[in-house]
């Protein structure tokens, strides 16, 4: 009588296994994530102990600089850590249509100048490649384009020609064949995922692997693919607006401290070196309003507009939106506002709104979206040479804040003159700036404003 076949329930997040179906995942605590598969056969075969295993004195193991290969994109090149090192397993992620095959296929016209390229696509077929080839202008001799889903038969044709790079897209479209679950399940991915690391350790062939996404914005699949991968890319942005921002969540070949922004053109991705210029470009001059902050992009000082506006309402409720920030930390500001401020908005409908689709998501926004509101409210413009830095506390006081000297510093090159900071940074500036900036240290929000007019 033949086996009956066995299947199991398996967490899309964490790859917890149950024998039984759950409606939350006992391990990572998330509800409707046990999918069913079937059992792997048990290998009754004894295991054998004995093998070829080494291992190597700590003081033998070379520390030589590890080699690097060079993008074309200086925005990428910073984001990876000076450019991707061969052997590596680099893991892209991003929303459906945010730009990941079109980077990539963008970058492979650069490095197929030196090296050879294998396009593996399991989603599109040879020829939906190279029509958007053809739409990027990408030209090259040197790259080889594959349409297959077989992790095996992959793997074997990267050992027999040994290519430069190799790129698939997407992990969740592979499948080794042997196994009995279907394509995107959490054993195919993290099964193929293994085996590519494996070829690249053991080859020094670097890869990088596309992953999709969930509704949440994480990547789909188990955890534990981000943790056998070496580089962990988000590409993040509104697909209604033209600009990207490439994060690193993680990198054991160099800092995930920094952040590449892109533009997305007719023509592809264009790197933007000057992101503030580009943000506060086009300003609506003597209006109110209007005031610049800096946000911190990793290591990189970013200036963004916000826009506040204060209207009476026509209902008994005012109504409170915001874009590119937190909503809970606006209702924070207008609460200090009216509290120990003085200014009142419980009549108005409050909108705040960040120019580009940047997130102002750190504290030190704070005084930018509040000189904004009162600026609105108070229909009085702020000057338009000035920036204002801070964090609000409950009590209207302005706090501290990280990074000050280079949030200045990218403020000066861009030609403002006048800089507001909370009074405790104002005493730990180390560094002298030229010219005819001028730098003000406000303790509170009255005294900000007093100055930003």
């Amino acid at each position: 009588m033949a086996n009956k076949i066995k299947s199991v329930y398996i967490c899309s997040e964490c790859g917890y296994e149950s024998p039984k179906w759950n409606g939350r995942c006992p391990s990572c605590g998330e509800y409707n994530t046990m999918n069913e598969e079937i059992a792997a056969p048990k290998n009754d075969k004894k295991i054998n102990i004995s093998g070829d295993i080494k291992a190597q004195k700590l003081e033998d193991i070379s520390t030589a600089d590890e080699i690097r290969i060079n993008t074309g994109m200086k925005e990428l090149d910073r984001v990876l850590g000076g450019g991707i090192v061969e052997g590596s397993l680099i893991l892209l992620s991003g929303d459906p249509g945010i730009g990941k095959s079109t980077i990539l296929l963008q970058i492979c016209e650069f490095i197929s100048e030196n090296k050879s390229i294998l396009y593996v696509s399991g989603e599109e077929s040879a020829r939906q490649i190279k029509l958007r080839a053809n739409r990027l202008n990408v030209k090259t001799d040197n790259l080889l384009v594959m349409s297959n889903t077989d992790t095996l038969g992959i793997i074997h044709y990267i050992t027999e020609n040994n290519p430069g790079l190799v790129i698939i897209d997407s992990i969740q479209t592979m499948e080794i064949r042997d196994l009995n679950s279907a394509p995107g399940s959490v054993t195919q991915v993290r099964e193929s995922t293994n085996l590519f690391m494996r070829t690249a350790k053991e080859y020094g062939v670097p890869i990088i692997i596309v992953g999709h996404v969930n509704k949440d914005g994480n990547i789909a699949g188990p955890k534990v693919l981000e943790h056998i991968v070496d580089c962990v890319l988000y590409f993040e942005g509104d697909r209604h607006l033209s600009y990207r921002i490439l994060r690193a969540e993680k990198n054991r070949f160099g800092s995930t401290n920094e952040n590449g922004v892109f533009e997305m053109t007719g023509e592809g991705l264009r790197e933007v070196p000057n992101p503030s210029q580009m943000l506060i470009s086009g300003r609506p001059k003597d209006t109110s309003g209007t005031c610049i902050a800096c946000v911190m992009e990793g290591s990189r000082p970013i200036l963004a507009e916000v826009l506040g506006l204060a209207a009476n309402t026509n209902y008994g409720n005012a109504r409170r939106m915001a874009n590119g920030m937190d909503y809970n930390r606006l209702a924070m500001i207008i609460a200090v506002l009216e509290k120990r401020a003085g200014y009142y908005f419980s009549n108005c409908d409050t909108y705040v709104n960040v120019v580009g689709g940047l997130k102002l998501d750190e504290p030190a926004t704070d005084l930018s979206v509040a000189l904004a509101l009162i600026s609105s409210l108070k229909d009085t413009p702020i000057r338009e040479d000035t920036l204002a830095i801070g964090e609000i506390g409950l009590g209207g006081e302005l706090r501290s804040v990280s990074y000050c000297e280079q949030r200045i510093k990218e403020a000066e090159r861009l030609g403002f003159k006048r800089i507001i900071i909370p009074k405790y940074n104002l005493k730990s500036l180390s560094v002298n700036f030229k010219g005819d900036i001028e730098i003000i240290g406000a303790r509170n929000i009255n005294e900000a404003y007093n100055a930003a007019i």
